[in-house]
């Protein structure tokens, strides 16, 4: 009798979307001391004495505070458009090297605009970039703009006013920052904004605050997609809904263990979700700050959450099928995830038993 002993394919190989990763998260560690000691910028010590950084559960507002701080920190050495550009260039180079055939990065133009001329310009500096990006290393690269939910729904507005005199380059209008701060149904004047260009509705919700929250979410802006959106498995009902209507989720395990939202990797509802049939796209979120990329999303997925070759295939399909690829990313991918998913994996090697 012939069996077969097999290894697990290749994660790296798998075709993917990654549809949340932000721009000053995005860094590698090696880029934010580079521009540090070229801006002169003293990073805190609890961000260089030990990499990734141990951060306090973000599940309590000192803790965000903590991690908001670091993030600050390291967004603070982004001083030029040279150094803009690097960002945008090296984080399609490394979701390339992952698998990725399609990026989505998340960017604040209002946080660069002191050192470029404006928020226009930051934003056709990673617009024109990313562009660049995509030809050199073979990965689309499409472009949220997101507005904060520490600032007033007014400069929201400002932000997809930009976003949507860039559609097409620019894929979707996002809202990020601490959903525990904010009026989330006053940001509603600038979603519409963006839905009426054509641009994806794309907020965070549902990762520090619970199901409720992701109603309020659903209601009051009407999102392609939830960044997170993990805290929907607390609830039965709310889950149906997201199911039900649609609505793509960001979940990116690495960052929830990080900040506290699960103690553990295997608490994230990630099986639970899936077979719940959420359409889900895995994350990185700010590798810069929890030290986990695209790939070990995947990985986690399988070691930690039990995911079959064929049940990451169906990931990767999903992610692309909530994203804002072109059609024939998607068509191509596709196909390429068939193949992956066909294949012997390496190492497997054929067995006789007499």
């Amino acid at each position: 009798m012939t069996g077969t002993t097999r290894t697990a394919r290749d994660i790296d190989t798998l075709p993917k979307a990654h549809l949340h990763l932000h721009f000053t998260g995005s860094m590698a560690f090696d880029t934010l001391l580079d521009l540090s000691v070229a801006h002169r910028v003293r990073l805190p010590e609890s961000l260089t004495a030990h990499w990734p950084p141990t951060l306090a559960s973000a599940m309590d507002e000192r803790g965000w505070f903590r991690f908001q701080r670091l993030y600050d920190a390291a967004r603070a050495c982004v001083r030029s458009e040279d150094d803009m550009r690097r960002i945008v260039d090296e984080a399609a180079a490394t979701d390339a090297a992952e698998g990725s055939r399609w990026l989505e990065i998340q960017v604040d133009p209002t946080s660069y605009a002191p050192f470029v001329g404006g928020i226009t310009p930051a934003l056709e500096i990673v617009l024109d970039e990313a562009q660049k990006a995509s030809e050199r290393h073979d990965i689309g690269v499409g472009v949220v703009v997101a507005a904060s939910r520490l600032k007033h729904p007014f400069d929201a507005r400002t932000l997809a006013r930009l976003a949507a005199r860039n559609a097409g380059p620019v894929v979707g209008f996002g809202l990020s920052n601490d959903e525990r701060r904010g009026d989330t149904e006053s940001f509603a004047p600038a979603f519409r904004i963006a839905r009426d260009a054509g641009l994806a509705s794309l907020p965070h919700g549902g990762e520090l605050l619970g199901p409720d929250a992701v109603t309020e979410t659903l209601d009051a802006l009407r999102p392609d997609r939830l960044g997170h959106g993990v805290r929907s498995a607390d609830s039965d009902d709310v889950l149906r809904r997201v199911v039900d209507d649609g609505v793509g989720l960001e979940v990116c395990p690495g960052s929830n263990v990080a900040l506290g939202v699960y103690e553990e990797a295997r608490d994230v509802p990630l099986r639970r979700l899936f077979d719940a049939g959420a359409k889900m796209a895995l994350g990185a979120d700010d590798p810069l700050l929890f030290g986990s990329r695209l790939s070990d999303q995947y990985r986690t997925a399988r070691e930690v959450h039990g995911l079959s070759d064929a049940e990451l295939a169906q990931l990767a399909r999903d992610s692309f099928a909530i994203s804002r690829a072109p059609q024939d990313v998607v068509h191509r991918a596709n196909a390429d995830i068939d193949a992956w998913l066909l294949a012997q994996p390496a190492g497997s090697t054929q067995t006789s038993d007499a």
